[in-house]
């Protein structure tokens, strides 16, 4: 598909998502977004990959095998000729050579390809050669839900499995740092649970309460938090008015924080899969953002989450 036939799909698909198109045309705006494509041997990673090279969402840098990924491409039927492919044996140099990339400010991004996220994580996270930061690692959804009133970001729902105190912390500053890239100033964090009161028989409501007295004391900065919250109290107003809530983040959040995984990655699909959302998501707390493309991924969402990426490495 040609760079026009594509643009105007994506713009087709995102007709009745405007946050989405309004990101997704933000990015055509600034410069393609160095990014190394870590071990794309399957057509559908290598697919992802050219649609956003070839729209000039970001400039990718191909790392693998080469016979690998030209046989893919022969799959796909996609031309690579002029593409920058850095060779190499298995997935586990590729993961290795995309960091160096990274490292040596040769890209400012990753895209997962046909390795597992494990596999990718274990070298970006690697004590002396990664490229971590003093944050742990979390995942970010952007979700465009046609029944809320803006953008809303879901986190953690992809890495940390229970997350404690301190790593409920960096999962909330990676969340900020990508609100801020989208253009959100000071975003609204909603810190949730079951309920919207302080219960010790109730642990995520403990952390609610214990991270919102960090931002008061300056140790998380940038967005203005209230929790515990339930739910329908974080997106609600009405919902909040009726339990008495007085807050200037119930019922208007724009970050959502999942007490775990398991409740995270379940409201972003139920979000998605019932209520027509349109998703995006990113890797926040490394040099440089990661996507994770998975196979079940649409093009949409594979530019969409390009967009994201690009939003975050590239000033406004």
């Amino acid at each position: 598909m040609d760079r026009n036939a594509l643009h105007q799909l994506i713009l087709q698909e995102t007709e009745h998502y405007p946050r989405m198109r309004a990101l997704y045309e933000r990015a055509l705006e600034r410069p393609a977004l160095p990014t190394a494509v870590v071990h794309p041997v399957s057509a559908e990673a290598l697919k992802g990959a050219m649609a956003a090279h070839e729209l000039g969402l970001m400039h990718a840098i191909l790392v693998g095998p080469k016979a690998r990924i030209q046989e893919a491409a022969e799959t796909a039927s996609l031309n690579i000729d002029e593409m920058d492919i850095r060779d190499t044996e298995h997935s586990h140099q590729s993961a290795e050579m995309s960091v160096e990339l990274v490292a040596s400010g040769e890209v400012r991004a990753l895209m997962k390809g046909s390795l597992s996220t494990d596999e990718l994580l274990a070298a970006v996270l690697h004590k002396t050669k990664g490229i971590r930061t003093e944050r742990r690692i979390s995942h970010v959804f952007l979700l465009d839900v046609p029944l809320y009133h803006k953008a809303l970001l879901i986190t953690d729902a992809a890495i940390n499995i229970r997350p404690d105190l301190r790593t409920k912390k960096d999962i909330i500053i990676n969340a900020i740092e990508l609100a801020k890239g989208i253009g959100i100033d000071i975003p609204k964090v909603a810190i949730l649970s079951a309920v919207e009161k302080v219960k010790p028989e109730i642990p995520s409501t403990i952390d609610a309460a214990a991270l919102c007295k960090m931002a008061d004391r300056g140790q998380i900065t940038g967005g203005l938090l209230d929790g515990p919250l339930a739910f329908d109290n974080a997106i609600n107003l009405e919902a909040a008015n009726s339990k008495g809530i007085i807050s200037s983040v119930a019922g208007d959040a724009d970050i959502l924080v999942a007490p775990d995984l398991e409740s995270g990655n379940i409201l972003a699909k139920q979000l998605i899969y019932l209520a027509n959302a349109e998703s995006a998501g990113v890797l926040m707390g490394a040099r440089v953002p990661i996507m994770l493309t998975s196979r079940a991924e649409k093009m949409l969402g594979r530019m969409l989450s390009c967009a994201l990426a690009q939003s975050v490495a590239l000033p406004r």
